[in-house]
């Protein structure tokens, strides 16, 4: 039992630790301090329905439904050049790049609506949490309901991850309080998107 969910909480952080589009924009709306729980919610939820499912078994279908994928892959790739197009025009305007609550307040809508596009946007959560965790869960399966243990794991997991990142970049908001060290984060932020986007149009 412990086995299982010591596993899949390693499994969980392995695969979210890696800094890539979701984990960036997290970030950053962590310094900002800007709607920074319905984010960390979003994708912290988003990640227990995905391992859920992958436990439960569907990652089989997904693994099938290649035409499915491709169809997330471009709208993946097309949202995250949208988003890093974004960040290059607010690095341009360093005037409104704050950080903490003293800044522009941003409308809970857009953010809440992009933390969504960027967690089910992208065809690599798929086959990370659903296929992936789906089938190291599958190994765990006998009596004592292993594979739910290590699901529980993964959740615990993500939940841990997301927080931390969130509510713990405010830490790094002192190194962010010119506007010029702003602009150099939202350019990172752009490449890291661009990145991103090139791996999933290469496939």
């Amino acid at each position: 039992m412990l086995d299982s969910a010591a596993a899949g909480l390693l499994t969980g952080l392995t695969l979210i630790v890696a800094i890539g589009a979701q984990n960036a924009y997290v970030l950053r709306q962590g310094i900002a301090r800007s709607h920074v729980g319905a984010v960390v919610a979003i994708c912290t939820v988003s990640d227990v329905v995905l391992i859920t499912a992958g436990v439960a078994g569907i990652g089989t279908i997904v693994d099938r439904a290649g035409w499915l994928i491709d169809v997330v892959r471009w709208f993946g790739v097309a949202f995250l050049l949208w988003y890093a197009a974004s960040s290059l025009r607010r690095a341009r305007r360093p005037a409104s790049l704050v950080a903490g609550s003293d800044g522009p307040r941003e409308e809970r809508g857009p953010v809440v609506r992009r933390a969504v596009a960027l967690t089910w946007l992208n065809p690599h959560v798929y086959l990370d949490t659903v296929v992936l965790m789906g089938s190291i869960a599958a190994t765990h399966d006998g009596e004592g309901g292993g594979r739910w243990w290590f699901a529980v794991g993964a959740w615990v997991g993500s939940a841990v991850w997301f927080s931390g990142l969130g509510f713990g970049a405010r830490l790094l908001a002192p190194l962010l309080a010119s506007a010029r060290a702003w602009q150099v984060l939202e350019v990172l932020i752009a490449a890291t998107m661009v990145a991103v986007a090139i791996s999933l149009a290469r496939g």
